[in-house]
């Protein structure tokens, strides 16, 4: 990486990250039981009557969900980095600079304004990092969430380490500069609130911050 805007304090507002619901309403109960399963497989809780093969059967299950929810997570981070860089391409100060699409993904990753970080605490996400590096990550391989029968149950089971060696291979891909939030600042709505905002906004009441 090579530092990108030393010396100023101007600071580019970018789109907002919108992010859309990506689970059934089966998932949070295979993540439960998937959790549990892998803390009975370690000998970390009774697994009572369940064999082995049950509770691998109930790790895959949840570790798939991840998967799924991960690449759709993924999908909206790849479309906000794509209106990152258009932004990019219209502004003269920041042409040139050698910000590129794994700009954008690190800051994402590793230095998000404060506001999204207090917003993802609230929604319950404490580690972020992760979760977006392995959206990122599988994205660069899957454009769709994949079936589970094209999937080796290996991958299945330890898929983050593959999607960590993902994303760092993505970012090794192109040399690119650094940026970080002092210099760019964006917003982080869910789908339907960022919605209710534009329907406010059309019935000419305010927008948030006016």
């Amino acid at each position: 990486m090579q530092p990108a805007l030393a010396g100023t304090d101007k600071t580019w507002k970018l789109p907002p990250l919108i992010l859309h619901p990506f689970s059934d309403s089966s998932g949070p109960g295979k993540l439960v039981e998937s959790s549990r399963a892998s803390l009975m497989l370690q000998g970390l809780l009774p697994a009572g009557e369940l064999s082995a093969d049950e509770l691998d059967r109930k790790l895959l299950d949840g570790r798939y969900c991840e998967i799924r929810m991960l690449c759709y997570v993924g999908r909206d981070l790849v479309r906000w980095i794509e209106q990152c860089m258009e932004l990019v391409d219209r502004d003269e100060r920041l042409r040139g600079q050698g910000i590129q699409l794994q700009s954008f993904a690190s800051m994402l990753a590793e230095d998000p304004p404060p506001s999204v970080r207090e917003k993802l605490c609230k929604w319950g996400v404490a580690d972020y990092r992760h979760i977006f590096s392995r959206a990122l990550g599988l994205n660069a391989i899957f454009a769709n969430p994949p079936s589970r029968e094209d999937l080796s149950a290996e991958f299945i089971r330890h898929y983050y380490r593959f999607a960590d060696q993902m994303y760092r291979c993505q970012l090794s891909l192109h040399i690119f500069a650094e940026i970080n939030c002092r210099n760019f600042t964006f917003e982080l709505y869910a789908s339907g609130e960022y919605a209710r905002i534009l329907e406010r906004e059309w019935e000419g009441e305010p927008g948030p911050g006016a």
